[in-house]
């Protein structure tokens, strides 16, 4: 399992009241931060989240692996100002430097839903820098998509290089919410489900699903789990009553044939023979 560090950094900006995605852009952003942190965890318990606003920067929950303090922060989020995508990825990667776990993979996951007013060059020049780091990033953009598309792109790009894949984009358009959500498409309609194609690389499985997809047996369990159980019965039986008639049989030998050499009919049922 791969350990990792992740900053998921909130658009808290004044542009998150708007009614666009149901039942506004920052509402829907709670529910997909909250199934992000949940897949995090799930991947691993060792994970470590930490939270971050974009509009009033200010870190709200420092790295953890409570689920329960990030989400706590969270619901306590208002709009506030405009987004300062800059600032705010250079905070993100100050909190992971002063991460606590060294061996930790780093990872920051950014929404962003407010026009970027940043220079391209600085935000070209910000994606080297975090490539260099070795600081993978995931972006959902969603809102503006119009005027931010091609700018964050073009940082993902960067940042990936020739032959990276460690960042991802995915853009949200408005419409009906998806119904089956994975990770293959870049583009998908409604509510902010499509979070799972850029940051489900730690997970298979869609949210609030069970990571086993195997038959589940009647004792609980996997069927392959309950038929191992069930093996693991019979050989314990079995080596329960071989071992009775070892002692018997020194019995025997040593009163001189006198001990009677039988064995239980409820032994001999776990026999197997």
């Amino acid at each position: 399992m791969v350990l990792e560090s992740t900053v998921i950094c909130v658009d808290n900006s004044e542009y998150m009241r708007n009614g666009d995605f149901v039942p506004t852009r920052l509402l829907a952003q709670q529910d997909a931060v909250n199934m992000v942190c949940n897949s995090k965890t799930r991947a691993n318990p060792e994970n470590t989240v930490a939270l971050l606003t974009l509009g009033s920067l200010k870190v709200l929950s420092t790295l953890t692996n409570e689920v329960g303090k990030v989400l706590s922060s969270l619901h306590s989020i208002e709009p506030e100002g405009e987004v300062n995508f800059l600032t705010g990825i250079k905070i993100a990667q100050l909190a992971l430097k002063h991460r606590q776990s060294k061996n930790h993979k780093t990872r920051i996951i950014i929404f962003v839903g407010s026009p970027i007013d940043s220079d391209e060059k600085d935000i070209q020049r910000l994606a080297k820098k975090l490539k260099k780091e070795k600081v993978n990033v995931d972006i959902v953009n969603f809102g503006e998509t119009e005027d931010n598309t091609e700018k964050l792109t073009n940082f993902v790009s960067t940042l990936n290089g020739k032959e990276g894949t460690g960042s991802h984009i995915v853009t949200v358009s408005i419409g009906p919410p998806c119904q089956t959500p994975s990770r293959s498409p870049r583009s998908c309609p409604g509510r902010i489900w499509a979070v799972w194609a850029a940051v489900g690389s730690t997970s298979s499985t869609q949210p609030g699903s069970r990571p086993c997809t195997r038959t589940q047996g009647l004792t609980g369990g996997t069927e392959t789990e309950t038929r191992g159980r069930e093996q693991g019965i019979r050989r314990s039986r079995r080596r329960s009553c071989l071992c009775g008639s070892r002692r018997q049989r020194r019995l025997v030998s040593t009163l001189g044939g006198r001990a009677d050499r039988t064995c239980h009919a409820d032994e001999l049922s776990g026999c197997g023979g």
